[in-house]
């Protein structure tokens, strides 16, 4: 008879002892310990023992425990097996019978026992699991699990674009590209990642150690790295708040309380004045208002200070993103911001200027990751345009695949084809793609013969383009391309106004990506078959010349704020009366006519002497009513128009004797002489 048999008739069969569950270190949560507190009340309800063996039993599980520290019950008995028992002779017959009477029950037994050893081995996988998070993992074992953590992840964003109805595809928006082409990611929005890669953190960074003494915790952002040489950062006024979230895009606002509110009238109020040193005095007392450091930026870039004018840009930006609301994202491409509203204008104005900083800086792919966040923050009505300017950003940073992705995905709903810029640079980038080292024969030859139809028909389509492009480029055109009608002065003269206007902006911003020697030489092959097609009377030809005449009339506003923004001479030229005749300030240009506003400015009665600049302030004291405190009395009005009136006559009386004195000087001719022959030495 086994001793586990033997055993069994004593009662001690598995999880009978008395044990105390407190000094066990299971290491299991309540659950688990209350499923085999319920185990061990029905084993002790099917075997019942006498209370003779009960002792002994709990006396031996004491004493097991106190040899070994086990992490699960079960494991107290695992041992016996392996010492035998010593058994009394006259207990022998008593396992005769019990092995004869015990059989059927041994069965159960056993597939209860194995039932508890698989619960018993996966209490301890747990137990070993958390224990081994604390040691070094083997790279396979690192390897699974990186593999598990991807799938968990992706599974998770997966169930959050569901949850949130972020799907990421709108007719409206360009399909699935919100993810591929328009994606921003935060590492790319910082310029220094960039020049590391062209230059090496060393030469970028340097020996930068921080200073401790004096030293100004800032938060730190994405955008922007704030400086020590900044001010203490103030909130100055100004948060954001969730208008709506609908189909998981969320609209957002930037809101300003009421103090920032009369700091902005005073700005305004130091505007007007055309004085640049009242600005710069408003900005001492609020070091972080956004419009007053926009202006005066563009001050400082005027004055070719451009160190000063990129720093007040990015503390602008600082200031705006520690507003930000916590459901405001820049990555996501589901954050939306209303350029109607004026307080969101701002924000655009300073990621463009900060845009184009970083271009002029020698950093293309930064500056095409915020040209992708402004296109994101509105892409139905894109208020400033970027589509005029996200294809140059791309052929500079050679992020060619994605340019094509974009005109490919975005051409059905936006008729890109129809912009001279991508028309144009698409070729072009085609061309690119065809004279890479690393590209197979057929792939290099495909994507050229792509790139020659597409330049055809690009010059086909706005054949404008080509005589400013070779100026710009210092290139001799051919006698026959020059006094050719398709390409001569009739193509520039006959253009609308605006194609004149969008043509004259892709020559200006792009010319610099012509002048290649293989560009040229495959821009000359392209124009002399195009000359071709137009010399056989292509029909497509024909077809090209009636769309330019009926469209292209006129350019929506959104075009003449980039216009104004580029700063281009070529482009600025073209722009409309309507547009050059008004002014433009560098804070708000061109604002749209249909804006929302939040607050007005409220009607002076007169403007301080201190917000005038010393011009306007000369000519207003040489008035004998001048007072240096205020302005004009109501009462002295008639007296200042009266004394503008005999001014008036007094300046024409005087123009009129002027005239006359200049009418009646006659110059005396010098008196002849009446002898010829008179000697000059001969004195009278």
């Amino acid at each position: 008879m086994s001793t586990r048999a033997l055993r069994r008739l004593k009662g001690k069969q598995r999880g009978q002892e008395g044990l105390d569950f407190g000094d066990l270190s299971l290491g299991d949560s309540p659950e688990e310990q209350a499923e085999a507190e319920e185990h061990l009340d029905t084993a002790n309800v099917a075997n019942v023992s006498p209370p003779s063996s009960s002792k002994g039993s709990s006396r031996k599980a004491k004493k097991n425990k106190a040899q070994k520290n086990f992490s699960n019950i079960y494991e107290l008995i695992c041992d016996a097996e392996n010492e035998a028992e010593k058994v009394s002779p006259d207990e022998e017959p008593e396992r005769n019978k019990a092995s004869e009477t015990k059989k059927d029950d041994e069965k159960d037994d056993e597939n209860k026992d194995q039932k508890h050893q698989e619960e018993s081995t996966k209490s301890e996988d747990r137990v070993k699991k958390k224990k081994k998070k604390k040691k070094t993992k083997t790279p396979s074992e690192d390897g699974q699990g990186n593999g598990v953590a991807t799938d968990n992840i992706d599974l998770l964003l997966e169930n959050l674009d569901q949850s949130n109805g972020v799907s990421l595809q709108s007719d409206d928006c360009g399909g699935s590209i919100r993810r591929s082409v328009l994606h921003v990611e935060h590492r790319n929005l910082n310029p220094e990642t960039e020049l590391k890669r062209y230059f090496g953190a060393r030469a970028v960074l340097g020996d930068q150690r921080p200073r401790q003494r004096n030293r100004h915790f800032h938060r730190s952002t994405w955008m922007t790295s704030p400086k020590e040489s900044w001010p203490r950062f103030s909130r100055p006024g100004i948060s954001m708040t969730l208008l709506e979230s609908k189909n998981g895009i969320h609209c957002f606002t930037f809101e300003h309380n009421r103090d920032y509110q009369q700091v902005q009238f005073k700005f305004l109020d130091a505007v007007e004045s055309m004085d640049p040193n009242n600005i710069v005095a408003l900005l001492q007392l609020n070091p972080y208002h956004i419009d007053s450091l926009l202006q005066l930026s563009d001050v400082c870039r005027i004055q070719e200070d451009q160190e000063m004018a990129r720093d007040l840009i990015e503390r602008a930006l600082y200031s705006f993103e520690c507003s930000f609301h916590p459901l405001f994202s820049l990555t996501s491409g589901t954050s939306r911001l209303d350029y109607l509203r004026p307080e969101n204008r701002a924000f655009y104005l300073a990621l463009y200027k900060h845009m184009m900083f970083l271009e002029k800086r020698g950093c293309p792919r930064t500056a095409l990751e915020y040209c992708k966040l402004i296109l994101c923050l509105d892409p139905d009505s894109d208020p400033l345009c970027m589509l005029l300017l996200i294809d140059f950003l791309m052929l500079r940073s050679r992020e060619y695949k994605s340019l094509l992705q974009l005109y490919q995905d975005w051409e059905e709903h936006r008729n890109l084809s129809q912009l001279p810029n991508f028309a144009f640079s698409c070729a072009l980038c085609h061309f690119q793609m065809s004279q890479q080292e690393d590209t197979d024969p057929e792939e290099s030859e495909k994507q050229r013969r792509q790139a020659d139809q597409m330049l055809q028909s690009a010059l086909i389509m706005f054949p404008g383009v080509l005589m400013p492009l070779l100026d710009l480029c210092t290139v001799q055109p051919d006698s026959t391309v020059s006094s050719h009608s398709f390409f001569g002065p009739k193509s520039q003269i006959g253009q609308p106004p605006a194609l004149a206007e969008l043509t004259a902006l892709y020559v200006g911003r792009t010319f610099l990506l012509w002048k290649e020697a293989a560009v040229m030489l495959w821009l000359e092959e392209s124009v002399k078959e195009v000359l071709h097609r137009v010399d056989v009377k292509d029909p497509v030809v024909e077809d090209c010349q009636n769309k330019r005449k009926q469209r292209y009339q006129s350019a929506p506003r959104n075009i003449h704020r980039h216009v104004l923004l580029s700063e281009i001479k070529e482009a600025t030229a073209t722009l409309p009366l309507e547009v050059t005749t008004q002014p433009v300030m560098g804070f708000d240009p061109l604002p749209p006519l249909d804006s929302v506003v939040s607050y007005t400015r409220p009607e002076r009665q007169h403007a301080g002497a201190s917000n005038e600049s010393t011009l306007s302030l000369f000519f207003r004291s040489l008035l004998p009513n001048f007072n240096l405190q205020g302005g004009l009395r109501q009462e002295d009005e008639m007296e200042v128009a009266r004394a503008g009136q005999e001014l008036n006559q007094e300046v024409n009386r005087l123009m009129v004797a002027m005239r006359d004195m200049l009418a009646n000087i006659r110059f005396q001719e010098p008196p002849r002489e009446d002898n010829p022959y008179r000697d000059e030495e001969e004195w009278d």
